[in-house]
């Protein structure tokens, strides 16, 4: 087992750690590494190469149908774009976008497009609660089913630990289609709960979407009284760029399921707007750790301002290498965290790797007004990032992520303003805030870094 994780752990941080303790506490370290030492999602890389013949026609007609709006790469191009080549996805042209504070507004919006729904509506959330906000979708998906729309609802088992099996059982009588993406019943998997699907995708009818940092839950409309205000961030795309989220649920739908749906791929209603969109799942059946790399290119190509939120900070040393490098360069960086946690570990541990970037200008600020859990990026004047992906080494080697990255002035110009109105309520965190704790607060921050790579 110790030869097992000196061999495939990705980071030597992860390695060493997982050395240290099988060698050391053997009995309680042998069972958590068959749960939580794996690096690769077995059976999604074999499942994606078994299809890739099955999918190759929708990725030829979903290239074909979006060939006009294709962004051809060129030497004046974001550098950001670069991260195309992390995905087999294509930075596209031609999409409208919408910017969604909050959860009312959000899950407003999604419900709306779902009473517009005339064809099929793809439906993927991390968490779905059996609670206000769980049944008002609940719902909305079976309106849409009675109308004769075909409804696909996948979830994540792990995420969704708590959804009762009646509120799957009323969505079923109701012919909608329900997938856990984890597999129940399947013992193999059963030992890669470590894995997670966080990504929240909404397709309706291949022609609008929405992604971003919210789930299904109460909690998210700001009614859970432990953190009150919830402030998250989703956005809407209509336009070439819905093909690629389209395309994201359909493999992961395949996975739980073992089923290719059958989808609309033609461009019928290309909006009137241009923005350009990079839209890149991420995710550990990867052959790269293509969401660590997609914020290291991020921060590598950013000019004058690279602003993050976040609520977890639990980078890795190339992230972290890279922040000091930009700032360094006088890049204006920004890194907005919660004020109150929802899980303390992680909370201790970023006090270790905000000491080790604040001393080169690195600026952090802890926001005040309830809890926050948007996942943003803000690069210079004209990029934008929207999606699932967490500031940590979950979401940089466990979870299956989802980002859309927007080359648009004026969508960059309303995130810097969301952005600026999120600094107002928060806090600047003083380089000397670690080095002032209690010795032994410092000693568990330190105890609570070796946990990092399994975070």
């Amino acid at each position: 087992m110790a030869i097992h994780s000196l061999m495939s752990t990705r980071s030597t941080q992860g390695a060493i750690a997982w050395l240290i303790s099988l060698l050391s506490f053997p009995f309680l370290a042998v069972p958590l590494y068959f749960f939580l030492g794996r690096n690769r999602f077995d059976g999604y890389v074999s499942s994606r190469q078994a299809s890739s013949e099955q999918f190759k026609p929708y990725i030829d007609e979903m290239t074909r149908d979006i060939g006009n709006y294709i962004v051809t790469p060129s030497v004046n191009e974001p550098p950001v774009w670069l991260c195309r080549e992390l995905c087999r996805i294509p930075v596209v042209k031609g999409n409208a976008l919408q910017l969604l504070v909050d959860g009312d507004a959000t899950f407003d919006h999604i419900i709306e497009g779902l009473r517009g729904a005339n064809h099929y509506v793809l439906f993927q959330f991390f968490i779905i609660k059996d609670d206000g906000l769980g049944r008002r979708i609940r719902d909305a998906l079976i309106d849409c089913s009675q109308r004769g729309v075909k409804v696909y609802l996948l979830f994540d088992e792990v995420g969704s630990y708590a959804l009762d099996s009646s509120y799957l059982n009323t969505l079923n009588k109701a012919g909608v289609k329900v997938a856990t993406f984890n597999k129940k019943g399947n013992i193999r998997k059963r030992f890669q709960v470590n894995f997670r699907n966080h990504r929240k995708n909404v397709v309706i009818d291949g022609n609008k979407a929405w992604l971003g940092g919210h789930n299904v839950g109460d909690e998210y409309l700001g009614k859970y009284p432990k953190f009150g205000h919830w402030r998250d961030t989703h956005m809407c795309i209509e336009g070439p760029a819905v093909k690629a989220l389209q395309l994201s649920f359909l493999e992961d739908w395949n996975w739980a399921k073992g089923e290719i749906l059958d989808l609309q791929w033609e461009i019928t209603n290309c909006a009137n707007q241009d923005a350009h969109i990079l839209v890149l799942p991420t995710g550990p059946a990867d052959e790269l750790e293509s969401a660590k790399l997609m914020f290291v290119q991020c921060i590598r190509s950013a000019k004058s301002r690279i602003w993050i939120t976040s609520p977890y900070f639990v980078p890795d040393e190339a992230v972290i290498a890279a922040l000091q490098l930009a700032a360094l360069k006088g890049i204006d960086i920004r890194i907005l965290i919660p004020d109150k946690p929802d899980h303390y570990l992680v909370y201790l541990t970023a006090f270790a790797y905000i000491h080790d970037v604040s001393p080169v200008g690195v600026k952090f600020y802890r926001y005040s007004d309830g809890f926050l859990h948007q996942k943003v990026m803000l690069i210079d004047d004209d990029l934008a990032a929207v999606g699932t992906a967490n500031l940590d080494n979950r979401s940089f080697r466990l979870n299956f992520e989802l980002t859309a990255i927007v080359h648009d002035v004026v969508f960059a110009q309303q995130v810097k303003q969301m952005l600026e109105d999120d600094f107002s309520k928060s806090q600047l965190v003083a380089n000397d805030e670690f080095s002032n704790k209690p010795w032994y607060f410092q000693l568990l921050v330190r105890i609570a870094r070796l946990s990092a790579p399994v975070l």
